[in-house]
């Protein structure tokens, strides 16, 4: 939920105007929000990129996963875990986008951890996987938006751990 939306949820549940704190708040979102919109569109222009750079650093860096009786063996089990480091970095624009970590939680990060454990996948992998997302991504970006999507990346990564 963007703080635009929290604000006016927060002030009518008390009957009562938007305070001049959360108006600042509001403030301080629209005007960062060309650098939240210029930040998920680099992610999304590189994403093939991202996933593919971060694909190659976990397989090295985990050969179990791409070796006989690994989670991501053979050519359908490593295009399935390359869907899944796609599908967090586009939860990731959508925190980007929204400010908030609110869409990447209730979307995707609710239930991961017992998701991946009953696929006996290892979640550790998934989490090394984002973390060599964020640094192929990052390095894209200027220091200003690297640490605005960083923290995005830092969220998913934290909910795997």
């Amino acid at each position: 939920m963007s703080v635009v939306t929290k604000s006016i949820v927060n002030a009518d549940a008390e009957a009562r105007y938007l305070s001049p704190g959360e108006l600042d708040q509001i403030r301080s979102f629209v005007t960062s929000g060309e650098r939240r919109l210029r930040i998920a569109q680099v992610l999304t222009d590189s994403r093939e990129r991202i996933v593919k750079q971060a694909g190659d650093q976990l397989f090295q860096k985990r050969p179990d996963v791409v070796s006989p009786g690994g989670n991501a063996y053979g050519e359908e089990m490593t295009a399935t875990c390359l869907r899944d480091l796609d599908y967090y970095l586009r939860l990731i624009t959508y925190g980007v986008v929204s400010g908030d970590v609110t869409p990447i939680e209730e979307i995707g990060i609710v239930g991961v951890r017992e998701m991946y454990k009953s696929l006996g996948t290892p979640i550790d992998a998934v989490a090394e996987g984002v973390r060599a997302m964020k640094n192929a991504a990052l390095s894209l970006m200027s220091g200003e938006d690297a640490a605005e999507a960083g923290s995005y990346f830092d969220y998913v990564i934290g909910a795997m751990s």
